[in-house]
């Protein structure tokens, strides 16, 4: 070994027992969820005097470090620079910080920067950093499921494409989305959603974007179809507008609505449905929110079939690795059945506003609420509605300044949705007003009077004359 390399080594033992040494490791950390404690640990080596520690928050990819916290060896202090946090940091020892009750926002690098003084100066510091990346889960706080263009109403002699809608809010990350029927896991066909452009605005664009088996009618199909719109065929009998009023000419008319229970029931199926297991397509979407979570949108979409899907349990299940067990929600496919008719008032008078309401269904044997949401169409048996106009749409049907013409009128409530369609029937009738037969009374009177003075007066001018001439 020459002598040059002798003083080189000599000169590095002097400089490294001048300025010392300083390592700084931190330890990784598990993703934990929002809300728990994370602790974070700064681990340094030196044989140097402590100077400072300071932790740093690292945001916008690097580019800006935003000071958390500090303990100065100095002074022996330490202090908090997140106000806006009021100062939810905890120093442990002198190099560990503690996060009680982590959020979304607090995702993200964090560096542990370790100062000492430089032995050769004295003034001089030297320092040494660490850095960690810590990963917030939040669980889904939120999922629901929505049939998607809805209120629809019922197709007889036509497929239909149905889609269920599951959405996951508050997941971060994102969650897995799955689909069940009746407790079993659904296989599924992926597809690509298509963007709003792409649909084209319609349904069409839609259905163009999954390869859904045909349900085109065939000759022998559409003839039958056809066949039921004939009114003399026995098929179409089942549709006729006149209610069942057997029993109602022999007995006096209630003073209160006279309700008919579910007289007509449109349960004919479509003649296209096969009986082979349909095939189902499976998109999603992942939707970025500001606070960091993602909301997911999953669609389940088959070709419809009301005999096999009516009364069918689906359900909507969310994965998520903060959650000990899948998050689930879960819909009962079922037609209308009965609507209840409510009337308001319940003795309608001449020149009173009536109220019809419908106030839920008839329950079926497993007890199921109505899903999807269904169209309510009102008509008037035999005539138009009082504004003139055939049918109206929506859960109340008003009719305002009934006049005594709509006496024994009767209405229907058609109710339908995708899976079914069913009418409800009711009966109004109207009673005479007392107030407007005395203001009708009072007015007539006054006439008679004023053609009774008119008939004096005429008498006595009829008198004078015929005393002047004679």
């Amino acid at each position: 070994m020459s002598v040059f390399t002798l003083c080189l080594l000599l000169c590095a033992d002097l400089l490294d027992l001048a300025v010392g040494y300083l390592t700084v490791t931190i330890e990784p950390l598990p993703p934990v969820v929002v809300g728990e404690t994370v602790t974070l640990k700064c681990n340094f080596k030196t044989d140097g005097r402590l100077r400072e520690i300071v932790w740093y928050r690292v945001t916008d990819g690097g580019t800006i470090k935003q000071k958390i916290f500090t303990y100065d060896a100095m002074f022996n202090t330490n202090y908090s620079h997140m106000e806006d946090y009021r100062r939810r940091e905890d120093l442990v020892y002198q190099s560990t910080v503690r996060l009680p009750e982590v959020r979304i926002l607090d995702n993200g690098p964090y560096e542990c920067h370790v100062g000492i003084y430089d032995r050769a100066t004295r003034e001089k510091v030297v320092l040494a950093s660490g850095n960690v990346f810590l990963t917030v889960m939040s669980p889904p706080n939120n999922i629901s499921v929505v049939a998607e263009n809805t209120p629809a109403p019922f197709s007889r002699y036509q497929a239909q494409n149905f889609t269920l809608l599951c959405t996951a809010k508050g997941g971060k990350p994102a969650p897995s989305v799955y689909f069940k029927r009746d407790g079993e896991l659904i296989e599924v066909i992926s597809y690509v959603q298509p963007s709003a452009g792409d649909q084209g605005g319609g349904s069409a664009g839609f259905r163009g974007a999954r390869p859904l088996i045909s349900r085109d009618l065939d000759e022998t199909k559409l003839q039958r179809s056809l066949s039921l719109l004939d009114p003399e065929s026995p098929s179409a009998r089942l549709y006729t507008e006149r209610p069942h009023t057997q029993g109602l000419q022999a007995s006096e008319p209630s003073p209160a609505t006279e309700v008919i229970p579910e007289t007509v029931v449109n349960r004919e199926f479509p003649r296209w449905v096969h009986n082979t297991d349909p095939l189902y397509y499976f998109s999603h979407t992942h939707l970025p929110q500001s606070d960091g979570s993602v909301v997911v949108q999953a669609r389940l979409t088959w070709t419809l079939n009301p005999q096999l899907d009516n009364d069918a349990l689906f359900s909507c299940e969310v994965k998520h690795p903060a959650l000990s067990m899948p998050m689930q929600t879960e819909v009962t496919l079922a037609a209308p059945k009965g609507p209840k008719l409510f009337m308001t008032p319940s003795r309608a008078k001449v020149g009173d506003t009536v109220r019809i309401t419908v106030q839920g269904f008839q329950v079926g044997a497993r007890g199921n609420e109505v899903f999807p949401e269904p169209l309510f169409t009102w008509t008037r048996v035999g005539g138009r509605l009082l504004d003139g106009s055939t049918e109206r749409e929506g859960k109340d049907l008003i009719l305002e300044r009934v006049p005594a013409e709509l006496n024994g009128s009767m209405y229907r409530c058609t109710a339908q949705n995708p899976l079914g369609s069913t009418d409800t029937h009711t009966r109004l009738i109207v009673f005479e007003n007392p107030s407007m037969m005395k203001n009708t009374q009072g007015q007539n009177s006054g006439i008679s009077q004023k053609n009774a003075m008119g008939g004096l007066t005429w008498i006595a001018l009829v008198l004078t004359v015929t005393v002047e001439l004679t």
